[in-house]
């Protein structure tokens, strides 16, 4: 079966059909569009571009990302399992409460975005820059953060047990006690408030 390629007209008329399933939607430029429960599964959206747009409960399952952008969208409460990722550039986005399975996170690139509530669980985000974003009760349990950057990255209440953190660099970084004590910082850069807080955290008595 072909693939179904989505016609131009669709978009120019601010419509949002609710089946991409294997549309070739590449290259396109998509501004202040919605899509409420759309089925992205095995779309190609490679290079597209979106500014201003939401997506909301939206499945993007073994949906082809490499080398778009996308500035001041939404992905809210969206799918993204086997979802190639890479090369992606992302700029004041919100992924608040969505769920990444099994995906390709090479050379993406997130800025001041908000990825509060995502689901994380098990990701390979070695060497992945995180720094200053919102990470609010994000599920990063078990997920491969070796050599990560999150400097100055906001990670409150988000759950790290498991976590491989080696070498990730934290200075700077929000962090409560539940995630103090649930990471294991061994061989982790952090600031001297950071390690008293760490301390702290595993009952030490500091003087």
């Amino acid at each position: 079966m072909e693939p179904a390629e989505a016609q131009p007209d669709e978009f120019s008329a601010g419509k949002s059909a609710s089946n991409f399933r294997e549309a070739v939607l590449s290259r396109q430029w998509w501004e202040k569009r919605s899509f409420v429960g759309c089925d992205f599964t095995e779309a190609d959206l490679r290079g597209l571009r979106t500014q201003g747009c939401t997506f909301d409960q939206c499945d993007f399952t073994k949906t082809d990302f490499e080398g778009s952008r996308h500035e001041a969208s939404a992905f809210r409460s969206c799918t993204f399992d086997r979802s190639v990722l890479a090369g992606t550039r992302w700029s004041s986005c919100s992924m608040l409460g969505s769920s990444f399975v099994d995906c390709r996170f090479q050379k993406i690139a997130f800025t001041e975005c908000d990825l509060s509530l995502v689901s994380l669980s098990k990701a390979r985000l070695s060497k992945v820059d995180l720094g200053g974003l919102r990470l609010r009760e994000a599920n990063l349990l078990e997920a491969d953060l070796t050599g990560a950057d999150l400097r100055g990255a906001d990670l409150t209440g988000a759950r790290l047990a498991g976590a491989k953190l080696e070498g990730a660099d934290l200075r700077g970084a929000r962090l409560d006690a539940n995630g103090l004590v649930q990471a294991n910082l061994s061989g982790v850069h952090v600031d001297t408030e950071t390690a008293i807080a760490y301390a702290a955290a595993h009952g030490l008595v500091i003087h």
